[in-house]
């Protein structure tokens, strides 16, 4: 980045975050305090408002705002891209502001670069799996429950619970954010059943209510990688060498490491429960060998087992 894009992206960021440190700033556009000290000492010659607070930071005087931008071909595309992909996977009221966004970044684009951007539009695009039940109605009351910060109540239906029950369990939890992963939607909250923070899948969620009850999220939570420390059974899988290709194209979401050998390639996994990952084992037939644990081995032999009464004629 040259010194005059570092100069722009400096006002952006203090306009975003209000308050920013010279070691933040640093790191940010990882160069030196001391080039920052200079890039702000050239934004306050050039009359950008920038105000140094002792041991707090920069801050740019209230009010102060840059003139409209201008965006090249790349960044108009993936403004139009993203909010095309939002408008696809959200809820109706924000599937309009998408498309509205849309309208608003198309409308300002110098000539020179519409047909640059159309052309790029419409030879890249994001496609989203058909899904018959369509965004979860929970998607927008969750919405509201996130930012106005209040408890819901709902009903949930676990996959594979402890008591291995196809009945709903009722669950209270504080919504902390929304995460979107291969195609689902996922409520990330502090679970009163638990006492800890679960995810849930919205399209496992009934009877969703909105309580009166507020609640405050910790002020270190942030939306990140699931966490693997609750993950303590190793599994271990060998996979033929004819489907080596294919399991790396739809890996599971569990993998932590894989290795060819001379026999195929050896997967590691690490799971919660063994029935986490039985469908995935399932669908590859006899491509596949449990190495550990015993006891996984002995389930998918049942399941073999009674699949194959199924089919056996007498």
């Amino acid at each position: 980045m040259n010194r005059t894009d570092r100069l722009l992206a400096i006002v952006l960021e203090l306009q975003a975050k209000k308050l920013l440190r010279a070691e933040d700033l640093a790191a940010t556009f990882e160069v030196t305090k001391r080039t920052i000290y200079r890039d702000v000492l050239a934004l306050c010659e050039a009359g950008v408002p920038v105000v140094s607070l002792p041991r707090q930071g920069y801050s740019l005087v209230e009010g102060y705002f840059l003139p409209p931008l201008s965006f090249s071909a790349d960044e108009a595309l993936m403004l139009l891209l993203g909010s095309d992909f939002a408008a696809q996977n959200l809820d109706a009221q924000y599937r309009v502001a998408a498309q509205s966004a849309n309208r608003k970044i198309e409308a300002v684009l110098p000539d020179n670069l519409r047909g640059e951007v159309d052309y790029l539009q419409h030879s890249i695009r994001f496609l989203v799996a058909s899904n018959a039940r369509g965004v979860p109605e929970a998607l927008q009351h969750l919405r509201r429950a996130i930012i106005q910060r209040r408890t819901v109540r709902f009903d949930y239906y676990a996959r594979f619970s402890a008591e291995k029950s196809d009945d709903a369990q009722t669950r209270e939890a504080d919504p902390y954010a929304l995460v979107h992963v291969f195609g689902n939607w996922l409520l990330v909250a502090y679970c009163y059943l638990r006492h800890d923070i679960r995810h849930f899948r919205l399209d496992r969620i009934d009877g969703l209510v909105v309580l009166d009850r507020q609640f405050v999220r910790p002020a270190n939570f942030r939306v990140g990688p699931p966490r693997q420390d609750n993950r303590q059974l190793i599994v271990r899988l060998l996979f033929d060498p004819e489907v080596i290709r294919w399991e790396r194209e739809t890996r599971s979401f569990f993998q932590v490491a894989e290795e060819e050998c001379p026999d195929g390639l050896l997967v590691t996994l690490k799971v919660r429960r063994e029935d986490e990952i039985l469908q995935w084992l399932l669908g590859w037939g006899a491509h596949v060998r449990v190495l550990e644990p015993d006891s996984l081995r002995g389930h998918l032999a049942e399941i073999a087992a009674q699949m194959l009464r199924y089919y056996t004629t007498i």
